[in-house]
């Protein structure tokens, strides 16, 4: 027997493909620092976890597919808070950000369309499109300029009969690059221009610095038809493991679709909705305090990349990651070298390869995604041996 194409041809995750490696590390006591996977280390916040403490319900029952209504009256108020209004009719919650992504490929395209992604892109876009059907159309942006957008020439030259989206994520997964308003406003002409849907994954919307300001597709005026934003708590709280998200969009006839989409799924997961709507109206002194650290650590390992000679790399307003062009042929080589061969006192590091993040063949092969959630004291040594095993890995080769 056969398995199906897209059991075939669903990619592996290259953020975890290296983990066997890792692992065998680990087995030896090397202690590895893990800057492949964006997984946070800052605390989930006590109210989300009193949540479940708490929580006791003799039956825990279906709940609506579409969300439990305080959750998404306690949605509204956030996205309010954010300088977005919106109604409960406007938001569906997800089991996390990647089935919002999944709903809003599926509803968005036929089997065989298109959507245009900048790359690099958050892996997992692959896996998602697969199970779609949807075919990734690949923009490519480049270390050199920070992964900026291209010029409206280039976009629209990948415009085809099959093109039914544009897709972003703002802030950036992989690079970290933060599309200013005038970006956002540009791609939504583009995509109205085109009758095409923008949709955009701002699950790091918080996650900006130097200044920045995120600016949503939802602030785009005169967009309503166009615009799906897809959104999750797991950064935002730090609390992966919840798996709640959201989509979000004022065309009533698309929302009504994606309804059919979550109604046959049943429901998200109530407790851990419960858990989420308990931070909806945290302060803004939590934000604060979260970019500002992630600010310091971004700063600390652009401060090392610095002293790697050849390097490409500029620094990133967003996210907590970074993509660093290195002065070597393979990044994957390189990682799984340090994995098996190199330490400094009995520790080493992992990151994640960057090819994995293109779609273009042979792109990102001497790149890296290093993402920055570890304490500062951590990702001094991380950084400290990564660039010693840098050096020592291009004597060797």
């Amino acid at each position: 027997m056969e398995l199906s194409k897209r059991a075939r041809e669903i990619q592996a995750s290259p953020i975890r493909k290296l983990m066997p490696y890792a692992v065998a590390a680990e087995a030896k006591g090397i202690k590895v620092y893990h800057l492949n996977i964006g997984q946070p280390d800052i605390p989930t916040p006590q109210e989300m976890i009193d949540v479940y403490h708490s929580f006791s319900d003799k039956v825990l029952a279906y709940g609506p597919s579409q969300g439990l209504e305080v959750y998404r009256k306690g949605l509204v108020e956030y996205y309010r808070h954010q300088g977005i209004e919106l109604q409960t009719k406007d938001i569906i919650v997800t089991t996390a950000g990647s089935e919002a992504i999944i709903f809003a490929m599926m509803v968005v395209g036929e089997v065989g369309d298109e959507i245009i992604v900048p790359e690099p892109f958050y892996t997992n876009y692959n896996g998602f499109a697969t199970m779609a059907g949807i075919h990734l159309k690949p923009l490519t942006t480049y270390a050199e300029t920070g992964f900026a957008l291209p010029e409206d020439s280039v976009i629209e030259a990948l415009i085809g009969n099959k093109t039914k989206a544009i897709m972003l994520c703002n802030p950036g997964n992989p690079t970290g690059t933060v599309y200013s308003k005038d970006e956002i406003f540009r791609i939504a002409a583009l995509a109205k221009k085109h009758n095409l849907y923008l949709i955009s994954d701002e699950v790091y919307r918080e996650f900006v610095y130097d200044g920045t300001v995120h600016t949503s597709v939802l602030e785009v005026p005169d967009f309503a038809d166009n615009a799906i934003m897809v959104d999750s708590v797991s950064k935002r709280y730090s609390a992966c493991g919840a798996r709640i998200g959201c989509i979000v969009s004022r065309n009533v006839t698309l929302m009504d679709a994606v309804l059919k989409f979550a109604q046959a799924r049943l429901c998200p997961p109530t407790v851990d909705q419960l858990a989420a709507n308990a931070c909806v109206h945290l302060k803004d002194e939590f934000f604060t305090t979260l970019t500002d650290r992630y600010k310091a650590r971004r700063d600390l390992v652009m401060e090392e990349l610095k002293k790697i000679p050849g390097i490409v790399c500029k620094k990133p307003e967003g996210a907590f990651y970074i993509v660093a062009k290195l002065p070597i042929e393979n990044a994957e080589d390189f990682i799984i070298w340090m994995l098996n061969d190199f330490q400094i006192n009995n520790e080493t590091v992992m990151a994640a390869p960057a090819e994995g993040f293109y779609a273009t063949p042979g792109l990102g092969r001497n790149e890296l995604r290093l993402a920055y959630i570890l304490c500062k004291e951590d990702l001094k040594k991380a950084m400290h041996i990564f660039r010693t095993g840098l050096a020592e890995y291009q004597k060797r080769t």
